[in-house]
């Protein structure tokens, strides 16, 4: 029987919206909190029996032993699409110039982004929309699409129904968008342009760096890119951007 939900959430804020919700859907669901791997295990294995998982826009990695003492499942709210597993999907897809956008929730796995999904939120990413205003849209129909979800979570025992739509193209890590900031020093104005719109939001402390000559360059500002450039004389045509740029950390 589901007597409980634990939720795993990004922030402390999050975990009374999504309790009020679920609780007038089931009011006598009890509620366990959890913010790291560590809140998890300590949560005794004779609880998860009876409870079914919540992971909201959690970066938490969720064990296999965990996963297999739940007696209700564990669903996670992604915000991505089915096309943006993983790591920094706003980032990845504004690189790319995709047109599409969304918010995917499906069953959790033992691997990141891979189990059956259940629910999906799409849109049409503005033209010129900034990465910070993508992910806020995103985060609007995420928290839509649980709203929406809410009721089964709460009362449905049994395993919500998968839809016929599988995860698909390359799945993003840290490393990947840490790659994607190492600017090389021959990088063409319009690759820095894509890069410095897409990765330079100080996610998660990380900023587009290219080292010259023992020196290494940060970017800070997303705006430096539609700044009027300095003069051709001044500088080799891919320092302009960051030769004139305010707001740049420069270290040996």
């Amino acid at each position: 029987m589901l007597k409980q939900i634990v939720l795993l959430t990004a922030q402390r804020g999050q975990q009374l919206a999504i309790t009020q919700l679920m609780q007038a859907h089931n009011p006598s669901l009890s509620f366990r909190y959890a913010l790291t791997g560590d809140d998890l295990q300590a949560i005794d294995p004779a609880v998860l029996v009876n409870a079914r998982l919540i992971a909201f826009t959690s970066g938490t990695i969720v064990p296999r032993h965990i996963l297999n003492a739940l007696g209700h499942g564990a669903y996670n709210f992604h915000p991505g699409p089915p096309t943006y597993a993983g790591w920094a999907p706003a980032h990845f897809a504004l690189y790319d110039g995709v047109e599409q956008f969304g918010a995917t929730a499906h069953e959790m796995a033992a691997h990141v982004d891979a189990g059956p999904i259940v629910g999906v939120e799409s849109f049409s990413i503005q033209q010129n929309i900034g990465v910070r205003e993508l992910e806020q849209v995103a985060f609007i129909r995420l928290a839509f699409l649980f709203w929406r979800m809410s009721k089964e979570l709460a009362t449905h025992e049994a395993p919500l129904p998968t839809l016929p739509i599988h995860w698909s193209g390359t799945k993003s890590t840290r490393q990947m968008y840490i790659d994607m900031c190492r600017l090389p020093d021959d990088i063409s104005k319009e690759e820095m342009a894509r890069r410095i719109r897409a990765f330079s939001d100080d996610f998660r402390g990380i900023y587009p760096t290219i080292t010259m000559h023992g020196f290494e360059f940060r970017c800070t500002q997303a705006a430096t890119v539609e700044r009027k450039p300095v003069a051709e004389a001044d500088s080799p045509p891919h320092l302009k951007v960051i030769a004139e740029a305010p707001a740049l950390a420069l270290s040996a």
